[in-house]
């Protein structure tokens, strides 16, 4: 079987290698052309040959979430030659099982997916790459490398070692300062490599986490698990809350506290918490970015991946299979730059 997976994933990858080479030998030889479809291969915005894509996501019951939908929306309806087809957002993955299997009985083209458990979903995005269908992972990872042409993420980890660094920044060289940490749910990958990210930049300046803390990545889950970590921890110099919806909660129950002793460090990126850090009143002084662009991010590849294009800025004639978003610090500076683009929590 996992030899049988090998053969159809390179001969999936091998035919759009042969499409892309068969347009540049025909740009080559047949003089002037008004196709701008897979036989043209650097111009992206032109309209091409007429697609459908599928695409499934969770429940949008989180600010980010509901900016990650909204904007894969936004994004096909750019291109009139890109039909998208949109599963009803879930967190039950067998349900998710059944959209993505409802996705290959109809053969789209492409399918955009950013799982609610990315085990959960390997086996049957794996099921379209077998049938031809190209399978974009976004956000949440598959456990098999063999279940998606591109993986589209953004840096977790590097979430953590930006909150990291800019926190040892603030606190210069103070060995003995009091790190808190608000993370959210423990038992997801990206938590995990979040926390890491975050202890390893820490270790860096010769610092580590003294109180930690897991919500949930709701509002309720931030204020809750807040107010414990404020009443046993009685002096705090820094907290770094992995996620700006949360953040909603953490805030409102700091300030409940009445406590101003430390500053904070956001994640995510969200619209409210960058005003936060522009009223220049808040404990909040920064927020980390993780891209809502992801999965925008993730039609636009489809789009290039079933019309045989390329990224037009890349010599490599095949889109990647693999790109990781950056996670840039957000302050005071330049709060500016990103609000404009950023999520409603």
């Amino acid at each position: 079987m996992l030899a049988t997976r090998k053969l159809r994933h390179r001969m999936l990858i091998a035919g759009g290698a042969t499409l892309a080479v068969a347009a540049l030998l025909t740009g080559c030889t047949s003089g002037p052309t008004t196709d701008v479809g897979p036989t043209n291969n650097t111009d992206n915005e032109g309209t091409g040959e007429s697609i459908v894509i599928g695409f499934s996501g969770p429940a949008a019951d989180h600010g980010w979430l509901g900016a990650i939908n909204s904007a894969a929306i936004a994004e096909a309806a750019k291109y009139p030659d890109v039909e998208l087809k949109v599963a009803e957002g879930t967190n039950d993955a067998n349900l998710q099982i059944s959209q993505v299997e409802g996705f290959i009985n109809d053969g789209v083209d492409a399918i955009v997916l950013l799982p609610t458990d990315g085990a959960a979903l390997t086996d049957v995005a794996i099921k379209a790459m077998e049938a031809g269908i190209p399978v974009i992972n976004v956000d949440r990872e598959f456990s098999s490398t063999f279940a998606a042409r591109v993986t589209i993420l953004g840096d977790n980890y590097g979430m953590g070692v930006s909150a990291g660094t800019y926190i040892c920044e603030q606190l210069g060289g103070q060995s003995d300062a009091v790190i808190a940490e608000i993370a959210g749910l423990d038992f997801l990958p990206l938590t995990q490599d979040r926390s890491r990210g975050f202890a390893d930049a820490l270790g860096d300046c010769g610092l580590e986490v003294s109180n930690r803390v897991a919500a949930d990545f709701t509002v309720a889950g931030g204020e809750s698990t807040t107010s414990q970590l404020l009443a046993a921890a009685p002096k705090i110099d820094a907290i770094w809350n992995h996620d700006d919806d949360q953040g909603v909660g953490v805030l409102a129950a700091i300030a409940a506290s009445g406590r101003d002793e430390f500053f904070m460090v956001g994640g995510a990126g969200s619209a409210n918490a960058m005003r936060e850090i522009q009223s220049g009143t808040s404990v909040l002084k920064a927020t980390v970015i993780y891209p809502s662009t992801q999965a925008a991010d993730g039609i636009r590849l489809a789009r290039l991946v079933a019309q045989g294009k390329s990224l037009s800025d890349l010599v490599e004639i095949e889109v990647p299979n693999r790109i990781v978003l950056n996670a840039p610090v957000v302050t005071a500076e330049n709060v500016d730059k990103f609000i404009d683009t950023a999520f409603e929590s």
